[in-house]
Parts: C-alpha cells; structure tokens; sequence
C-alpha cells in the first residue's frame, strides 16, 4: 500500500506538530511573557524536528545533513537578531540542536538506525 504523505509532507506535519506543543509548553508552564520569543523559540523546536525528520535518509550524506543543519541554526539565529536580539536569538540554537541531536541518537538506537522506518 502507498503512503498517503510524502516526506516533504510528513516533515512539514512534524515542523507544526513540534512549534504547536512546544508553544503550548512554554506559553502555560513557563510564561515568559512575551509571546514573540515564546513562538519563536517553538519554531526553532518544530523546525529542527522536522528537518531531523526530512534528513532522516540515506539519500542524505552525513557531511550534507551536518551542512543543512547549520544553514538552519543559521537561518534562527539571523531571524532573531532581526526580530529581537542576539542574546534571545542564542537558546534558539541550543532548543534546534539539542532537538537534532535528540533525534539522532534516539534512531542511532534502530537497527536501521532511522526514525522513519
């Protein structure tokens, strides 16, 4: 039987899956009362589960999922330099990578050491 998602499409699911939880989380359990840096440190945590996700492949070298992760910790740190300040952008790289690493190790766990079979 075919699968109804795509890859693309599934990465995407994970990316809102993770920000919504993660919003929720820290918006009723944290409060930190700004809700800007509230979501954006939930689009860090989406993003770097769906990213994980959509790497998770052998079609993807390990050099060029090292490159496509730093392109995205790159792309949340300029964001919130641009939107708040250096100093809040930071933990965005530490929730992404803690996230990515998190991912990883978990399917290192597998005997085909991947997530998505």
């Amino acid at each position: 039987m075919q699968n109804i998602f795509t890859d693309m499409q599934k990465a995407l699911m994970y990316f809102g899956l993770g920000t919504v939880i993660s919003f929720l989380i820290n918006y009723f359990f944290l409060s930190s009362e700004n809700i800007g840096l509230d979501i954006y440190y939930a689009v860090a945590f989406g993003s770097a589960w769906g990213l994980a996700y959509y790497l998770d492949t052998p079609n993807f070298s390990l050099p060029k999922k090292l490159l496509l992760s730093f392109v995205g910790m790159g792309i949340l740190v300029l964001a919130g330099t641009l939107i708040f300040k250096l100093e809040l952008a930071i933990p965005s790289i530490l929730k992404f990578s803690t996230v990515f690493v998190a991912y990883y190790l978990f399917a290192s766990f597998r005997g085909n050491k991947s997530l998505r079979n």
